[in-house]
């Protein structure tokens, strides 16, 4: 699993709006060419990993606004991930992000060992900072709950 954190200068209101635009995510996630929102818990990502194109469908299996958003893959690439937000004061917000994605293949395999993931993390998490800090306001919200089931 990856983890980094940033902290943005908005406030953590703004920063968990954009963080619901999942369409916005190939703005500030290089490896993600689209993310399509199907209904309100389920997503179909496509990406391109290392070169490796895939496509997935996820599910939002938590959110709570202004503190966390968790998904997980129900097929194909094997991936979950958790965005948590933390108020640092008015006007700053600490975001976390974790994922987790089973490598497929030689190719991922040497990838994930040479932390491929961590570093897409990384470079994501700090594009996210500059893409809402730049714009100053997020493009859109969803501020619906969803309970972790079971």
């Amino acid at each position: 699993m990856a983890e980094k954190s940033v902290d943005v200068e908005v406030p953590i209101t703004t920063a968990y709006n954009q963080w619901t635009q999942f369409e916005d995510f190939p703005e500030f996630m290089a490896d993600v060419e689209s993310v399509t929102q199907v209904d309100d818990r389920h997503l179909h990502w496509v990406v391109d990993v290392g070169g490796m194109r895939r496509s997935f469908d996820a599910e939002i299996t938590e959110q709570h606004p202004e503190e966390r958003i968790a998904w997980r893959s129900t097929g194909g690439t094997e991936q979950a991930g958790v965005v948590t937000f933390h108020k640092l004061d008015d006007n700053t917000t600490r975001v976390t992000l974790q994922m987790e994605m089973d490598p497929e293949g030689m190719a991922e395999t040497v990838g994930e060992k040479a932390g491929l993931v961590s570093r897409a993390v990384g470079r994501d998490i700090k594009n996210f900072k500059e893409f809402i800090e730049s714009r100053g306001v997020e493009t859109g919200s969803w501020r619906g709950d969803i309970p972790r089931e079971g």
